[in-house]
């Protein structure tokens, strides 16, 4: 099967989050089952063509609302993968320092240049003459391509019986923008209404790929029935369960190259399941570098955005409290410049307890995950999260908030679950600072009885989220879609 998975940005060529993680290496997978996969994406100012050896492939021009767009393609391939990836460069939309927005403040044409994009994304395969059997969009960001094949392109032999799948990686993200502005979408007013991309008069492009898309998923099967409900469907919940018998979970993987004790360089000792004495070696190292006491207790770590989403509220309404406990708190990430600033004011008035990492550090990331005891998750919601499944790896054990993805991978430490020997974790119901807090006190407990701790470490270091397994669940759904486009 031929899948052209288009995408606005990929680990490791340009990366702001999840997303790039994912596409950096689910098109690895699918190519592993034996599929033909080209990724498009932007060529971003970070992308370094001599780094990656990129060569020149095409150039063309599109006219989209009255404005001229020229775009070259440039090739590469993913790292240690037959996958073809296609760079299409735009100075003027791409040539930038950063991917969507500097200084925490959005590029004012963002709905431009992904526009711009989505059409020249449908233009790659006619100027390769290859004819993709699916259609792979990612987030807002490439939702216009359903609408633009449909306008432009329905009778098109490239795309005549291509299947279209829309992934869904965080609902909170529609690609919202003035309703005064649709002009420079090139598209006609019935695209603009109730039913389609129109929302409380504003123009919002993830709709587009809901409505327009053959197929649609998610990042967990939890997160495709909660995005469905009004708590967490961001007013489109009406459109998700019209379409729900199109609509499927399929959780992500973790690319286990990158994210494994046993040969991670960015260690101090690798350590497996039947070697955690190397993990005890990257605790005290961890505790060494973030200048805490070095002496057996309870290691929390936290790498997050510091944001409500994320839970980062309960933490604050219970850091005191969480300070009084005998355990040290790790926190990475970046987020509020209040919150930044609370965090600062925490570790003045409790050096011995808490150390706070204000940036993001890929190599931090590792060895907080080696050396943390316990990993902290209280997402008010999480699609499906990557950092509980990287700690499960690691024998870091997790206490999370039951939903989503959280739900979908942790097995909670129930009275039952742990005479099994299947529990992983720890899970809490409601998004409540004191759940929480109740919930870290259980799992303090539960760290003081050694032998069943390390048989939770062992469960979860021994669980299979690989790529692998999530791609063969992709294989269904692209059946599914083509099927439909034959219809």
């Amino acid at each position: 099967m031929r899948i052209l998975y288009t995408v606005s940005e990929v680990a490791p060529f340009a990366k702001t989050g999840g997303l790039a993680d994912v596409a950096g290496s689910l098109p690895a997978a699918l190519a592993r089952l034996g599929h033909e996969v080209k990724i498009v994406m932007p060529r971003y100012a970070v992308v370094n063509g001599k780094r990656w050896g990129l060569q020149p492939r095409d150039e063309f021009s599109l006219r989209v609302a009255g404005k001229d767009y020229p775009f070259s393609i440039h090739a590469g391939r993913l790292p240690d993968s037959p996958v073809e990836v296609l760079f299409l460069e735009n100075d003027r939309l791409f040539d930038r320092p950063a991917l969507y927005q500097e200084n925490g403040v959005d590029y004012p044409d963002n709905m431009e240049r992904f526009a711009a994009f989505s059409r020249a994304v449908l233009e790659v395969p006619r100027r390769l003459d290859w004819s993709p059997d699916v259609l792979h969009g990612n987030d807002w960001q490439t939702a216009l391509i359903f609408v633009y094949r449909r306008f432009f392109l329905a009778n098109d032999p490239h795309f005549r019986k291509t299947g279209t799948v829309f992934t869904i990686h965080n609902l909170g993200y529609q690609g919202l923008f003035p309703g005064g502005d649709y002009s420079v979408l090139g598209l006609p007013p019935k695209f603009f209404t109730p039913d389609t991309m129109e929302f409380y008069g504003k123009v919002n492009l993830l709709k587009a790929g809901l409505v327009f898309a053959g197929v649609l998923n998610t990042v967990s099967p939890t997160y495709s029935r909660e995005i469905q409900t009004s708590e967490f469907g961001f007013g489109l919940e009406g459109i998700l369960s019209s379409r729900r018998t199109y609509l499927f979970g399929i959780l992500n993987g973790v690319d286990y190259q990158t994210w494994d004790p046993t040969h991670d360089a960015y260690l101090s000792q690798a350590y497996g399941a039947r070697t955690l004495k190397g993990k005890r070696i990257c605790k005290e190292a961890l505790q060494k570098e973030c200048h805490l006491p070095v002496k057996d207790v309870p290691v929390i770590g936290m790498i997050s955005r510091l944001t409500p989403q994320k839970g980062l509220d309960l933490v604050m309404d219970v850091l005191e409290d969480l300070t009084r406990l005998n355990l040290q708190l790790v926190i990475l990430g970046v987020g509020d410049a209040s919150v930044h600033q609370k965090l600062k004011q925490a570790v003045r008035s409790h050096p011995d307890k808490l150390s706070v990492h204000l940036a993001f550090e890929e190599p931090m990331a590792h060895r907080i995950e080696a050396g943390s005891d316990l990993f902290l998750m209280p997402s008010r919601y999480e699609p499906c999260g990557l950092n509980q499944m990287y700690s499960l790896r690691y024998g870091t054990i997790p206490v999370v908030r039951k939903t989503g993805g959280l739900a979908d991978t942790v097995v909670d430490a129930t009275p039952s679950n742990l005479q099994e020997g299947i529990a992983t974790g720890f899970l809490f119901e409601q998004s409540s600072s004191h759940e929480l807090l109740t919930t870290v006190r259980l799992a303090l407990n539960i760290y003081r009885e050694k032998d069943l701790w390390y048989r939770m470490m062992r469960t979860g270091m021994a669980a299979d989220f690989s790529w692998d397994r999530s791609a063969k669940e992709y294989d269904r759904i692209y059946q599914k879609a083509v099927g439909m486009a034959e219809v």
